[in-house]
């Protein structure tokens, strides 16, 4: 605490004076410091706020961009398995057709097979006949 000479009447005003001029000073000043923490602080509480609206933004855009994956993956296993039941069916078909076919050549191969026979058979008495006919010329001369 300050303490201030007497005077005539009362205190000393010069050293009162002064003692309020630096109360005043200091008071201004730190008046004006707390209006800059004051400023500073709302600044913070903006960027603040800011960073806590971007950090929710992205945490949003982080759970969306997880969803997306996993329908995609989800998406991606279902064609997936589409892909291999319709190779399934596909080659299935394929080898059936493939049977069917070799049915019909195998048919095909045994007919021509008989139709072969058939032929020899019929060339073989053909032969026979005109040989039979060659041996009648050779008994009438």
């Amino acid at each position: 605490m300050k303490k201030f000479s007497t005077s005539l009447y009362g205190y000393n005003k010069t050293e009162v004076n002064d003692f309020v001029q630096n109360v005043i000073k200091e008071y201004e000043s730190m008046l004006n410091r707390l209006k800059t923490q004051d400023t500073e602080l709302d600044d913070l509480k903006k960027s603040l706020e800011k960073y806590q609206n971007m950090e929710n933004t992205l945490n949003k855009a982080i759970m969306i961009a997880e969803d997306t994956s996993n329908q995609i993956k989800r998406i991606a296993r279902d064609e997936g398995k589409g892909i291999i039941e319709a190779a399934k069916r596909d080659a299935s078909r394929i080898v059936n057709d493939a049977l069917a076919k070799t049915e019909e050549l195998e048919r095909d191969a045994e007919d021509l097979r008989k139709r072969v026979i058939i032929f020899k058979r019929k060339f073989r008495q053909a032969i026979e006949t005109e040989l039979e006919a060659i041996d009648e010329i050779d008994d009438k001369y």
